[in-house]
């Protein structure tokens, strides 16, 4: 018997990481239709996938009733960030894992009524702790402080992103991350 068609499509997951270069990523970042549409747009990924700056500006499709910035197109600019870079950098050095936004927390300081810069950032500390953990334990979760800039430097909103990295395992099953 047939174990079903979602089965016979399903591929074995692959030996080797995707590696992507940094300008590939920025392109499929800014072509990523939530990101299109919601004007958040990748000016730079470092070299490495080390750091990303990230740009939102205002429109007719990211306003609130008060006219500025609405709250969860700021929330949807700090989401995948933190992860993508940890996903790139371990690719790069040969090492498969499943990374993901595990939990979010913000907090609004002031209305934007500008554009808004994200600077994301990942230190070598940050990496070798995680690379001791993943390691150790085969996973790994990790916070990150990220403030939303206004065209004036002042600070529109801070945002905690705690990021779950895994090592895929042989005998998984699913995709749940928890």
């Amino acid at each position: 018997m047939r174990a079903g068609p979602r089965a016979d499509r399903r591929a074995p997951p692959s030996p080797s990481p995707r590696v992507l270069s940094e300008r590939r990523g920025k392109l499929l970042l800014n072509l990523f239709p939530p990101f299109l549409f919601g004007r958040i747009r990748v000016l730079e990924i470092g070299a490495g996938f080390r750091s990303c700056r990230v740009r939102v500006k205002p429109s007719l499709l990211t306003r609130n009733l008060q006219g500025t910035m609405f709250g969860g197109t700021i929330f949807s600019a700090a989401d995948p960030f933190h992860a993508l870079l940890y996903w790139q950098v371990f690719a790069h050095r040969g090492l498969r894992v499943q990374a993901w936004l595990k939990s979010a927390r913000i907090d609004y300081r002031r209305p934007a009524a500008t554009a808004l810069t994200f600077d994301f950032a990942l230190s070598e500390a940050d990496i070798r702790e995680a690379q001791e953990r993943l390691e150790a334990d085969g996973r790994c979760s990790k916070m990150h402080r990220t403030e939303a800039l206004d065209e004036d430097g002042r600070v529109c909103a801070v945002v905690d992103t705690e990021v779950y990295l895994r090592l895929p395992g042989a005998a998984q099953s699913g995709v749940s991350a928890f």
